[in-house]
């Protein structure tokens, strides 16, 4: 038997405000909060096949792009629209090196992690 990514962890500043985003972007909502740590996920909570999230109140600063990123896709409109929805959500563009050329769009969550749009449609 092989492991599962089941939770993905996450230091941030404000862990309300990033979970307020996230669920806002994947559909996911709180599961559980505990001290200052929130953790977020599909609605049918943890063990599914989407792993939940935890954001876990750090004062360290973020030190340059993070070598880990998400990738996300719209699963109910297409790239541009969805870039719409992210954006007004709290997203911003953010420039990691790409020429323009990409077929996916890099954007920053409100305290600046990286994670990118991609084209294709999922379900």
């Amino acid at each position: 038997m092989a492991c599962r990514i089941t939770e993905l962890v996450l230091d941030c500043r404000d862990p309300d405000r990033l979970a307020e985003f996230w669920c806002e972007v994947l559909g996911f909502v709180v599961l559980d909060k505990e001290g200052d740590d929130i953790e977020i996920g599909p609605p049918e909570g943890f063990g599914g096949l989407q792993p939940t999230m935890i954001l876990s109140r750090s004062d360290d600063p973020k030190n340059g792009k993070l070598r880990l990123h998400f990738d996300v896709n719209a699963t109910d409109r297409d790239q541009d629209a969805e870039l719409e929805r992210l954006l007004a959500a709290g997203a911003r563009p953010v420039d990691v090196g790409q020429t323009g050329e990409e077929s996916w769009v890099p954007l920053a969550d409100p305290e600046g992690n990286e994670f990118c749009l991609l084209r294709a449609r999922v379900t």
